[in-house]
């Protein structure tokens, strides 16, 4: 039996257009809504089965929904919720899948009348973004972290949790802070990294780069204005743990430079072993 009536996902894309396949897969919901700007993008994901119908239209896309699921960039998400539930039935949960929580969670903790809006961002994503790389199976055995408040509706927040686990992922529960904090050095740090070495390579080497420098740089190849959207709603937290990055670095480079071979490999093995305890 459906657990929704009417799933609105704003924003089908890789990680929307996961969502609409994924509850589909699991009979989650009666009719699902897809909502967005782009009407390529919108025929695409109906086309592989990710929603039902489509509209440019978020007041039409909304006005029956009992869940709706935003998953925009960091910047719009506070107004595209706004606007949501000035036209959503009362009572109507609304999440979303933004990669900071603070700024959103400040923003949504009053002033809405009709939605119940509960944070969340699922860690899962890909090397190709667009609905036609939509994949039921995304959120298996992936993190997704629910940042609620104080005032988040109890009732919702174990709704959203609920529709998570039935998607095959992990809940963890984090204050909106504590999240931003966490993902400054576990999300943002690798992509400013990564940025930073694929911008660092001299063009006339890149016919010598190999898996190394492959898998060093992949995620450099995200969308520059939605990681700089990122990076400036975490300000704080991301300049804290570039701090860190850069005094190993130095450490780094003081080895290398005084030929201290021990202290070296030291810090080398410190990096190893941090990447052995992942475990995949």
């Amino acid at each position: 039996m459906p657990q929704w009536n009417q799933a609105t996902i704003v924003g089908v894309g890789l990680i929307g257009g996961s969502i609409g396949l994924a509850m589909r897969a699991r009979g989650l919901a009666k009719s699902i809504v897809g909502v967005g700007r782009n009407q390529e993008s919108l025929v695409d994901a109906k086309r592989v089965g990710a929603i039902d119908r489509s509209t440019t239209d978020i007041a039409g896309g909304v006005k029956s929904a009992d869940l709706v699921v935003v998953c925009a960039p960091v910047d719009k998400i506070v107004g595209l919720v706004q606007e949501i539930d000035r036209h959503c039935p009362a009572g109507t949960i609304v999440t979303d899948a933004g990669s900071t929580k603070s700024e959103i969670a400040a923003a949504l903790d009053q002033g809405l009348t009709n939605a119940r809006f509960v944070g969340g961002h699922p860690l899962a994503g890909g090397a190709k973004a667009g609905p036609k790389h939509a994949d039921a199976c995304l959120f298996v055995d992936r993190t997704v972290v629910l940042t609620p408040t104080r005032r988040t509706d109890a009732a919702a927040a174990e709704a959203v949790e609920d529709l998570w686990t039935a998607l095959g992922a992990t809940v963890v529960w984090m204050k909106p802070k504590e999240h931003d904090e966490a993902l400054a050095f576990t999300s943002h740090l690798p992509h400013w990294a990564a940025a930073a070495v694929a911008a660092t390579t001299p063009e006339k080497w890149l016919p010598l780069t190999s898996t190394g420098w492959a898998d060093t740089t992949r995620i450099a190849g995200g969308d520059a204005a939605l990681w700089r959207q990122i990076f400036t709603s975490n300000r704080g937290h991301v300049l804290k743990a570039l701090d860190k990055f850069e005094k190993v670095l130095a450490a780094l480079r003081e080895a290398l430079e005084a030929e201290n071979d021990a202290k070296l490999e030291k810090l080398l093995n410190d990096g190893k072993n941090r990447r052995d305890a992942v475990g995949n």
